[in-house]
């Protein structure tokens, strides 16, 4: 289809500009500039006719007349220059010799001045010789030649040198600035055009087959399909479809996907926009757009127009900082307009999509404007084997894989890290140059994927190992000895990310509510790491500041949005947004007093109080698996949850892992010598550990 803006109001097309909307190339323009360009070299490379002549002296033409070899069945011409004194006469030569020696006629001219030479020019050309004409032995009479008197006039030639070149300039002064002001006035017509791109058929292959772990959002939306394919079947009964559709969810959990997929099961035109295409510097433009994009959904009817991240435009109104226009507010207003006064019988459905529906405003989600909303929730572990399934198709997997294992052992993952998962695990076996993709290369891309990408070549000193292998070791022992706390998974002092080390734990099942059990274990095994430094060493590090943040988030709602407390029991206390809204905010109060707000940091603190408590007591308790622990780390450096077990259960692993290998460098480096004694390497190393250990602590 093409653009929008290359349609003239009659509905054909301008055939100044493409498909895209751009004007296409000035062919006019071009020609006329050759065409100019082409008289100038005329202009200078024209010769007059005597220029072609070969010009003779006067005693060679006396001879030639004499001989009678001047051509006399054309008067000669006698020429004199325009302006000038210079004046010649003009004749041919009769051919001369034969055969192959036989030369062509040829014109001549010869320089006279006929003041002076009048009377020898009419008696030489009379065909009489002086003394002797017609007298005497041997005389002869030659047929007489006659001359024309003519002024040559050059000037055209002058005329086009003169001028042409000054022309030439104001013709491309002219076309350029013309040229100019066309794309000037284009554009800043262009400036209120909708910025819609329309996703044609042959190029949307997305259907609901591509679509895996969202069937309660599928089921949704598949009446928006049927009523595309046949309106009628709705329209027959009084009902109506919903004017606009806007899908929530995280980041990742394919709301753009499910809008392709709708759109291709549809078979209709779909226009697709980001919500910050609507905003630009110029005021007024966003509201332009949007009644722009609002006239190309109703001329392609029935059609899907799909606006992305809609939060950018749709914001609360009066909640901006400051003073001045606010050129987002007029724009959701025409987006409120034109949504309100759509005609739905029309066939044209408007989907948007947004992780932040708590900033969006309240007008914009009322019925008739955004009727419905479909929550695509992250998937549950049915549908993350689906999703799976259908990014596996993409790669080649060894037949040996059961992607339930992954699965299962992926909760809380999104489709979009689950699509990661498959594609870090072929890069992973690709590197290693194995023909398809393991379950090794998927468990390891899972965790890459989630806790980030182990890190051995950083530089840590024994001290530092030391002191994290007895912080992991600390949590994870709280972890096997409490009762309400997810399986442990893994225990690492190999740095990943931003951390020197991990303990992982996955749950054995998907979880949507949690117990206040389970919440004082989860920050027992918080405190854990911190309480194994203080045991061993009798001194701490910054190394539990993660842990500290996690413990105060978790009591923290606890006791102000999850009524733990018994202290201040089942109360909310104040306004708790899943993201922040700055300027929203800012603006709002505290809803309790000084006294409250005491209470709930005394609450917080006894919570943590508690746990940090309950924790030292158990590791004292337990010191001697402590130091089994966090001497095995030291020394494979990875433990997965079985040897854990054995060390606490029986002292020793029954199946210790393998010894760690020292990272592996590409051909190309490591046969490169790596030179330690140059000053200026140790001082480019030195500086390179530094930041990597600051970074780590």
């Amino acid at each position: 289809m093409p653009d929008h803006e290359s349609k003239r109001p009659g509905g054909d097309e301008d055939p100044k500009n493409t498909g895209n909307g751009e004007p296409s190339f000035n062919w006019r323009g071009l020609i006329l500039l050759s065409i100019a360009v082409m008289l100038i070299v005329a202009a200078f490379t024209a010769k007059s006719e005597a220029g072609k002549l070969k010009t003779i002296q006067w005693h060679k033409f006396v001879e030639y007349v004499k001989g009678g070899q001047v051509d006399d069945k054309e008067p000669l011409r006698l020429v004199t220059k325009e302006g000038s004194a210079e004046e010649y006469l003009m004749g041919k030569l009769l051919p001369t010799g034969s055969g192959d020696a036989k030369q062509e006629a040829m014109g001549f001219k010869v320089l006279i001045n006929i003041e002076f030479q009048k009377e020898e020019l009419k008696q030489l050309l009379s065909g009489k010789e002086d003394g002797a004409a017609g007298e005497g032995e041997g005389g002869s009479e030659r047929k007489p030649l006659t001359y024309t008197v003519e002024i040559d006039s050059n000037m055209l030639s002058s005329v086009l040198l003169g001028l042409l070149p000054i022309l030439l300039i104001l013709l491309i002064l002219y076309f350029f600035f013309r040229q100019q002001m066309r794309m000037a006035g284009r554009g800043a017509m262009s400036f209120g055009k909708s910025k819609a791109k329309k996703l044609e058929m042959e190029t949307n292959k997305t259907t609901f087959k591509d679509v895996a772990g969202v069937n309660e959002a599928k089921e949704e939306v598949w009446e928006l399909v049927e009523f595309l394919k046949d309106p009628k079947k709705f329209q027959r009964l009084g009902g109506q479809i919903p004017k606009g559709v806007l899908m929530v969810g995280a980041p990742g959990t394919g709301k753009t996907l499910l809008a392709r997929a709708i759109a291709g099961e549809a078979d209709v035109p779909f226009f697709s926009i980001s919500g910050s295409d609507f905003v630009e510097m110029f005021v007024g433009v966003g509201a332009s757009r949007v009644r722009d994009m609002f006239e190309q959904g109703q001329k392609h009817a029935p059609c899907l127009i799909f606006i992305d991240e809609i939060d950018a435009v749709g914001r609360h109104r009066g909640h901006g900082l400051g003073g001045g226009h606010d050129e987002r507010e007029q724009t959701l207003n025409a987006l409120l307009v034109e949504m309100d006064g759509f005609d739905t019988q029309e066939g044209v459905i408007i989907i948007a999509a947004t992780n932040r529906p708590d900033v969006l405003d309240p007008a914009l989600l009322r019925p008739g404007r955004f009727d419905r909303q479909v929550t695509v929730a992250l998937p549950d572990v049915k549908g993350r084997h689906a999703i799976l399934d259908v990014h596996a198709k993409k790669v080649k997997m060894a037949e040996s894989v059961d992607l339930g294992i992954v699965a299962r052992g992926t909760p809380g993952y999104s489709g979009a890290e689950l699509a990661n998962v498959i594609n870090e695990a072929a890069l992973l076996a690709a590197r290693r140059g194995l023909m398809a993709i393991t379950l090794s290369e998927l468990e390891e891309s899972r965790d890459k994927v989630r806790w980030g990408k182990e890190r051995r070549s950083l530089a840590l000193s024994e001290k530092e190992k030391q002191n994290t292998a007895y912080h992991e070791a600390g949590h994870a022992i709280l972890n096997e000895l409490l009762e309400h706390t997810d399986p442990l998974h893994k225990v690492t002092i190999i740095p990943r990310g931003p951390a020197l080390g991990v303990t992982m734990f996955l749950p054995e099942e998907d979880k949507y509510t949690q117990r206040k059990f389970e919440m004082i274990d989860h920050l027992i095994v918080s405190m854990g790491g911190r309480v194994a430094e203080e045991i061993v060493f009798g001194d701490v590090t910054n190394g539990a500041g993660g842990d500290i943040k996690m413990a105060t988030d978790v009591a923290r709602k606890m006791v102000c949005q999850w009524g733990m407390s018994e202290e201040l029991g089942m109360i909310e206390y104040g306004d708790h947004h899943e993201h922040t809204f700055l300027a929203r905010d800012m603006t709002s109060s505290r809803s309790y007093s000084e006294d409250t707000a005491r209470k709930i940091d005394h609450e917080m603190k006894r919570f943590i109080d508690n746990a940090y408590g309950k924790a030292k007591e158990m590791l004292l308790e337990h010191k001697h698996e402590l130091e089994l622990i966090a001497k095995a780390l030291l020394e494979y450096e990875t433990l997965n949850a079985s040897h854990i077990r054995d060390l606490m259960k029986d002292g020793v692993m029954s199946d210790p892992p393998a010894s760690p290998q020292p990272p592996e460098f590409p051909a190309e480096e490591a046969e490169k010598p790596r030179v330690a004694d140059d000053d200026h390497s140790a001082e480019e190393s030195s500086g390179l550990w530094g930041d990597q250990a600051a970074a780590g602590a």
